[in-house]
């Protein structure tokens, strides 16, 4: 079987979905790897330490040939010529990468419509054989970190507290909104800041992760806020005037706020309004993780950064392209445990077995199908 890392084509994706680390793995499986030319130059690995591990460095056109053909960006689809990644798949073939299909209707059915059997890495189900495989989790892990290093760029005091012979100058005091992984990460970088460090969510589970940080937990816990996956979900409006209170006034509090928190598939929560960006002292940051399905901020723009009463909102995107190389390498592994998981050992073929929890969980579309249960309901709501 012959497995294709194409080149990234996404404006600002800078990382690869196959490192040469993992090249050597795959090809000790009895695989067969193509890398496009140049497809981890972004990230740090030239294509001399591809062929080195055992990969053949070719063009685009060989690369989508391939059986499988692996990436970290969504297959491009709509563009003209080599710019519809969806049409240069072969018939047949399989497509792993990052899908987002809950919202990406036209990629979803494009992919349905050209015969390919494509898998959504957010999609592998949380349970505990297939950790290896979570990539969400391996990149919110970078995300959080990157979010962490830029409000202490931003902000305008030091993190650490400081004694100096000019007197003491006390820590900066940082807010994490959401106690996922990207979360954790964040509050666990903030406190080796230095930082005083508060993190706040509303799902059970929450509390005790944060204060094995060392951070305070701010949060309100509620039963219902947590799907069994792990995942936040929509609480009642009830529910949702509780938290405002109460972040309003631990926004006003803070020099620094991190928002982490999504819904799988639908628009993010938004959590801070304009009232308590007023009250938060000019200087002071929001960094916003959840930019790209919206916002937890109501003065968020994606990809821009946003200064309202001395107040900056950064909408940061794709931030885990920040730190290319270590993102690279995690998502990699990622890819390794997916693919050999439903790679048959005797025939080194990919196998599609719907009674493997894995295989039907992320598989998205099969046999000119929409497979996946959620995207197919998604995917006929927005027709």
């Amino acid at each position: 079987m012959k497995v294709g890392v194409p080149r990234e084509v996404l404006q600002g994706e800078r990382r690869v979905a196959v490192v040469p680390e993992t090249v050597n793995k795959l090809v000790d499986a009895g695989l067969e790897v193509v890398v496009e030319k140049g497809a981890g130059e972004h990230s740090g690995f030239v294509d001399s330490e591809y062929t080195a591990a055992g990969a053949t460095v070719a063009d685009a056109n060989a690369v989508f040939a391939s059986d499988v053909v692996v990436k970290v960006a969504p297959p491009q689809v709509g563009g003209a010529g080599g710019a519809d990644e969806v049409k240069r798949l072969k018939s047949g073939a399989a497509f792993v990468g990052l899908l987002y299909p809950l919202t990406s209707p036209e990629l979803i059915r494009a992919l349905a419509a050209a015969n390919i059997t494509s898998f959504s890495m957010e999609l592998v189900p949380r349970i505990t054989v297939a950790q290896r495989m979570d990539a969400l989790s391996s990149q919110a892990t970078v995300t959080g970190y990157i979010a962490t290093l830029l409000a202490a760029q931003e902000v305008d005091t030091f993190f650490p507290m400081l004694t100096t012979a000019a007197g003491t100058i006390p820590p900066a005091k940082v807010l994490v909104i959401g106690a996922g992984v990207a979360g954790l990460q964040a509050i666990a970088t903030a406190r080796r800041l230095g930082a005083r460090v508060k993190g706040f969510d509303i799902r059970p589970a929450a509390a005790e992760q944060v204060e094995s940080l060392g951070a305070q937990f701010v949060g309100v816990t509620l039963e219902e806020a947590e799907t069994e996956g792990g995942y936040a979900k929509e609480v009642t409006e009830e529910q949702k005037k509780q938290e405002h209170e109460l972040l309003h006034k631990l926004c006003a509090e803070s020099d620094v706020v991190i928002t982490t928190a999504q819904v799988p598939g639908r628009p993010a929560p938004v959590l801070i309004t304009e009232d308590m960006i007023a009250d938060m002292r000019a200087g002071s940051v929001i960094i916003d993780l959840a930019a790209e399905s919206g916002g937890n901020c109501e003065l968020t723009r994606a990809d821009e950064t946003v200064v309202r009463a001395g107040v900056k909102v950064i909408g940061l995107m794709n931030a885990a392209s920040g730190l290319p190389r270590n993102a690279s390498q995690m998502y990699s592994r990622n890819i390794h445990a997916l693919l050999t998981h439903m790679v048959d050992a005797e025939s080194k073929t990919l196998k599609v077995d719907f009674e493997d929890e894995i295989t039907r969980e992320c598989c998205v579309t099969h046999d000119g199908e929409i497979v996946h249960e959620r995207t197919r309901d998604s995917v006929g709501a927005s027709a």
